[in-house]
């Protein structure tokens, strides 16, 4: 504990209402409560951290003060490809359907198709979610396919819009 409480706990102070983040408020309310005499328990129970949480913000203030409770970046987990692994994906992607890759009468890539596949060819699972992730850092967009006839009739299909189909559509 630092030999100035008074001090330490206005600097606190301070410091919890310029924090940027809540969980910078968090950290820097946490030794605050600890200046003020509350256990780690308490302090945990009120923050609503465990106890190895708050013992690791003291430890870091108690060793750097005010500067070892400062955020550092969070990177995430660990990447589950390979960066060639990746490579690979996007180009199956790019340049093959999934009917091409083992998936029977499928033309369309679906995320949960990419999921699968993922899965089937180097073993993580991933949520649709996780699949649009990787998408998104290959640079590919997922879209729902629409499909154009490129040889279909104008008359035909005018009829059909105009005739056939609202006949069909009265007698659901």
């Amino acid at each position: 504990m630092m030999p100035n409480h008074k001090d330490e706990i206005e600097k606190l102070s301070t410091a919890m209402k310029e924090a940027k983040s809540k969980r910078a408020y968090e950290r820097y309310q946490a030794i605050y409560l600890h200046l003020q005499g509350y256990t780690k328990g308490e302090i945990a129970t009120i923050i609503g951290r465990s106890k190895k949480t708050i013992y690791n913000y003291i430890h870091a203030y108690a060793q750097r003060g005010l500067d070892g409770l400062e955020m550092k970046y969070s990177p995430g987990a660990p990447r589950r490809l390979t960066p060639e692994q990746e490579k690979e994906l996007a180009l199956i992607i790019e340049h093959q359907l999934p009917v091409d890759v083992g998936f029977e009468a499928k033309y369309n890539w679906t995320l949960a198709i990419i999921a699968e596949l993922i899965q089937q060819k180097w073993g993580p699972t991933y949520t649709l979610r996780g699949t649009s992730d990787i998408l998104h850092r290959l640079g590919l967009s997922y879209t729902k396919p629409t499909y154009t006839l490129a040889n279909a009739d104008e008359e035909k299909q005018k009829e059909f819009v105009e005739i056939t189909f609202p006949e069909v559509k009265t007698n659901w």
